[in-house]
């Protein structure tokens, strides 16, 4: 999790007065997967290699397989961890923006003095972060952990605070 909140610079700056975005947690970076595969190839190899040597051939095929399936299977999860969630306050609205795995957009804004940040417990499952206001909620979040939706939550009542506090 990624969180940037930024200071306004002037009533005239259209930066936000908090700026967040939220990615999932990639434990495997390129290279560590470029060393994993080589790891997987080089003992699949050497077992395939080592049953063509006792004329089992046909298993060299089998164990070649293992190593695309594997490989296929740890791209289409790095697919999926493309998605972001962005979230920014403003004075006027608080907008939240995912962007799925395949770049589609999808925006939703509310009204920052109506806005109520929730996370909810569930019994044997994990938190849930959420917006609600008017009737209508919104779920975001899913890929974080539990404390990072705890702490995120405190970070954006408090913008969400600070912005709302009457002027002096």
């Amino acid at each position: 999790m990624t969180d940037t909140p930024t200071l306004p610079q002037g009533p005239d700056d259209s930066e936000p007065r908090f700026r967040a975005v939220l990615t999932p947690h990639r434990s495997l970076g390129p290279k560590g997967f470029v060393i994993f595969m080589a790891a997987i190839s080089t003992v699949s190899f050497g077992t395939g290699l080592m049953f063509f040597l006792m004329g089992a051939w046909p298993i060299i095929g089998f164990m070649g397989l293992d190593v695309l399936l594997v490989y296929v299977a740890f791209r289409l999860n790095f697919r999926a961890l493309r998605v972001y969630e962005t979230v920014a306050l403003d004075d006027e609205a608080l907008t939240v923006t995912r962007v799925a795995p395949d770049g589609k957009e999808q925006s939703w804004r509310f009204n920052p003095y109506w806005v109520r940040v929730r996370v909810d417990e569930r019994v044997g499952l994990s938190s849930e972060l959420s917006l609600a206001s008017h009737g209508k909620r919104l779920v975001f979040g899913a890929f974080l952990t539990d404390p990072e939706r705890e702490d995120f939550a405190d970070a954006l009542k408090a913008a969400l605070r600070e912005g709302c506090a009457p002027a002096v």
